[in-house]
């Protein structure tokens, strides 16, 4: 079929991967940042042109584009900009959030109507937010976009039809993956007025044709292009180690969770992933590692020299308070402390045992709903970290897939690409992520002795939050 492109315009760099659309190998590259206005959208333009200024694009025969979530873009009647774009990571809607939770009734009532409670980083919220703070330029506003829509909309030369794809449209909570339609109501609620708001076509759709007749796929939002890129299905997981942390995995329906817990996103392929966030990870981490006087290659260095369980310590990681368990205003804290264990590598093992037991809780909450795992990809830096590659077998009770260093969600928006441009029902079968494999057994800590370290956060944890995960 030729060769296909992937765009993964993230918050902060354009990235572009260039493949053969029958075997998925790479056969050229470009990577571009941002200029400094990154809240503009021309500037995504601008590094997309610097990253294709070598001729990456070349006798490509499709482009599929995936971009940062949950950014808003707010757009007059003529289809100009009414102000600088709202990226997903702004914490301003926080409050805004918040009240507009209210206004409906309540977490239940969100999650019965999108699958997820808002928050600062949903659309939705920033369109509140925006009719609180700014009401001039919320009534200006006759359609949004995110990023992803917006820069497929820009590569087509602005047709008359806007598009975006399911899993984008999941994450602005005003669209429901269990339904699959939108809530018109909800936009009215947030904003006070109707807007237009792009088409959802399919995961193998078109979304149209340059003025040179180049194929533009639907496109998705970049976590749906990473699962897409590494290939996971059902039964996998994946764990991202950020500073927070997050848990999703491949599942055949769409999850209604009534706490809040599970945000219910659509896939890049008919599938559903939901998700579940900590807000700590490697933060925990690096606040162990700095308060031993080292890094984190120390601190799994020091981790190692202790064994399971850390001499009976157990570190509850809420160290900026938490989402998953609902505990906002709590602390972390050390227990079982005592002379003998009073020891640098105790406390490093404590650590990172208290940070991975924190996304086992995670991972639990999707078991709890039916949801299969397998197997759980480990992404992040602190993924490589020997220590964390030996302890997660046990602790997350499954094989521990660490991938290889690659472009994924690039790679997965030019398997979208690819798909589109074949017109088949399933997608390319490209290989999948070439993985370090890690498991119970092989590592140094069995399966039943992880099982009796995850028992003693357990106990540590219901004793100090009782009903915690009630």
């Amino acid at each position: 079929m030729g060769i296909v492109a992937g765009l993964d315009s993230s918050a902060e760099y354009t990235r572009i991967v260039v493949c053969d659309a029958d075997t998925g190998a790479v056969v050229k590259q470009g990577y571009a940042e941002h200029p400094a206005e990154r809240d503009d959208p021309q500037s995504w333009l601008m590094s997309l042109g610097k990253a294709a200024s070598t001729g990456q694009l070349a006798d490509v025969r499709a482009i599929g584009v995936s971009a940062q979530q949950q950014g808003l873009l707010t757009l007059d009647s003529t289809g100009t900009p009414v102000g600088p774009a709202l990226l997903g990571n702004d914490k301003r809607m926080q409050t805004a959030a918040a009240d507009l939770g209210e206004a409906l009734g309540g977490r239940e009532a969100w999650a019965q109507a999108v699958g997820a409670v808002p928050q600062a980083a949903h659309p939705v919220s920033k369109l509140r937010w925006l009719a609180r703070n700014e009401p001039e330029a919320a009534q200006r506003v006759a359609e949004v976009m995110q990023p992803h829509d917006w820069l497929v909309w820009q590569l087509l030369g602005r047709p008359e039809q806007r598009t975006t794809d399911r899993g984008d449209a999941s994450g602005t909570g005003y669209w429901s993956a269990a339904t699959e339609t939108y809530r018109p109501d909800l936009v009215e609620l947030a904003l006070g007025h109707q807007v237009r708001l792009p088409d959802v076509i399919g995961p193998a759709a078109t979304a149209g044709h340059t003025p040179e007749g180049l194929l533009i796929s639907a496109g998705t939002g970049e976590t749906m292009a990473a699962a897409f890129g590494l290939g996971v299905g059902i039964g996998d997981a994946v764990v991202s180690l950020g500073a927070s942390g997050s848990v999703f995995a491949v599942h055949h329906e769409a999850l209604t969770d009534p706490t809040g817990t599970i945000t219910s996103f659509a896939d890049a392929t008919g599938m559903h992933l939901p998700v579940v966030r900590t807000l700590n990870a490697v933060r925990v981490l690096r606040g162990t590692a700095e308060m031993l006087g080292t890094d984190l290659d120390g601190l799994s260095e020091l981790a190692l020299k202790s064994t399971p369980g850390a001499s009976g310590m157990v570190l509850l990681p809420y160290l900026e308070g938490e989402r998953t368990p609902d505990l906002p205003h709590t602390a972390g804290s050390l227990h079982g402390l005592r002379r003998e264990s009073m020891r640098p590598e105790h406390l490093a093992r404590a650590g990172l045992e208290g940070m991975l037991c924190g996304l086992a809780d995670a991972l639990d909450v999707l078991r709890n709903r039916g949801v299969q795992v397998r197997r759980v990809f480990l992404l992040g830096a602190a993924a490589d970290l020997p220590a964390v590659q030996a302890a997660a077998p046990g602790l997350f009770g499954a094989q521990i897939m660490v991938p290889q260093p690659a472009d994924y969600t690039a790679l997965g928006a030019a398997r979208q690409a690819a798909w589109a441009l074949s017109g088949g029902g399933a997608p390319p079968a490209w290989p999948a992520a070439e993985c370090q494999v890690f498991d119970a057994g092989e590592t140094g800590d069995d399966a039943a002795v992880g099982q009796a370290v995850r028992q003693q956060f357990v106990t540590v944890r219901e004793q100090t939050h009782p009903g915690a995960f009630a």
